[in-house]
């Protein structure tokens, strides 16, 4: 007998996983209508980094009231193997939605690659939850049409389907364009802050100093993001191309359009660098974080 399952009643029953940059922000606000997702806060972090705090810890961040379907949307899971592990071992029937986005286009950070491996990863979830209890989604469908993708993650996590507003379907398109730190060492230090309080439960402490004048001094956002040059796009498109073309089998599917990049590049956070040092250090930090040959 798993030693969790006396606690399956009280644990969530599904996980959007992400990876981050995919629409999970939208579909957080979405669902907490709907369900029970940890409150007071977005990404609880337990399956990744909190795990040895244990389930009591865990659980205080979900309502008592057990009429409403528990589930957490938890973009850093995806590419987490402690994440995938401890669900699987935790809560043996929970449902993981999976959603995927062109990878050099959603990549927002110099760890896109890690989070761009989508079928080494999805691979990797199939074996540790099986294949049934795991739904695929695209990120162009929750774009193009966010009532159907709902209508069909309702139907897979045991959800009863309902409408959304014409304000939800208009946010879907209202991502906020991120921009740099301003202070990187102050937002260093309030993150580890925040963090701390987190791990106590003082979410409501968080919230407070982020709302307050010296939050949005320190943790408000300063320069754009640099755009990337196209030959640090083509360099990109070329490391993620192996995957993409695996995910085609995998999932029998045509992502012909993840071979290429749009018009709009992909931005990434290039710290303190000078504007003719950015393609060169954004093609070498791609370079070096390129997906090794795979053993035949």
């Amino acid at each position: 007998m798993n030693k969790y399952e006396h606690n399956a009643p009280m644990l969530p029953s599904f996980f959007v996983i992400g990876p981050p940059r995919t629409g999970t922000s939208w579909l957080h606000e979405v669902l907490k209508q709907h369900t029970s997702l940890p409150h007071h806060i977005k990404e609880t972090r337990f399956f990744d980094e909190h795990f040895h705090r244990g389930l009591d810890w865990y659980l205080r961040y979900f309502s008592r009231n057990g009429q409403r379907q528990r589930g957490e949307v938890a973009p850093t899971y995806f590419a987490s193997s402690e994440a995938r592990e401890r669900i699987a071992r935790t809560i043996s029937e929970a449902k993981v939605v999976c959603i995927f986005r062109h990878p050099v286009e959603r990549a927002k950070s110099l760890y896109l690659v890690e989070s761009g491996k989508y079928a080494t990863h999805l691979k990797a979830w199939r074996k540790a939850v099986g294949m049934s209890r795991i739904l695929v989604t695209f990120y162009e469908r929750l774009r193009d049409d966010p009532q159907q993708y709902v209508d069909e993650l309702a139907d897979f996590i045991g959800l009863s389907r309902f409408k959304l507003t014409a304000e939800q379907i208009r946010f879907v398109h209202g991502s906020e364009a991120l921009t740099q730190p301003r202070h990187y060492a102050s937002t260093r230090i309030a993150v580890a802050l925040a963090n701390r309080l987190k791990s106590r439960h003082l979410d409501r402490m968080v919230m407070a100093l982020r709302t307050s004048r010296l939050g949005k001094l320190f943790l408000s956002g300063g320069r754009p993001f640099m755009r990337v040059s196209p030959e640090a796009s083509n360099v990109a498109l070329q490391i993620f191309r192996r995957e993409v073309e695996e995910l085609e089998q995998m999932l029998n599917v045509d992502l012909s359009d993840w071979k290429s990049v749009g018009s709009e590049d992909a931005e990434l956070p290039i710290e303190e660098l000078a504007p003719s040092e950015t393609s060169t250090a954004t093609i070498h930090n791609l370079r070096k974080a390129e997906i090794p040959d795979q053993a035949a």
